[in-house]
């Protein structure tokens, strides 16, 4: 079951959405956490922490769950 992470913005970047997703703790572990685990972005591979997310998208993360970005 995926879990609908609520955005206020029309983007969020993946750095900030492992923050929001409370997945890391603060946003200077996200380059850390991208280079050990493998992050699906609408069933393709991506680990730039850069990588801008829009509403409708689908993260997923083996091992930790799998994320909606909705609209809050």
């Amino acid at each position: 079951m995926d879990q609908k992470i609520a955005i206020d913005t029309e983007i969020i970047t993946l750095g900030q959405f492992l923050k929001l997703a409370d997945v890391i703790q603060t946003g200077g572990m996200a380059k850390w956490f991208l280079s050990e685990y493998e992050v699906y972005i609408n069933d393709e591979q991506d680990q730039r922490r850069g990588r801008k997310l829009k509403i409708g998208d689908r993260v997923e993360i083996p091992g930790v769950g799998s994320f909606i970005i909705s609209q809050s």
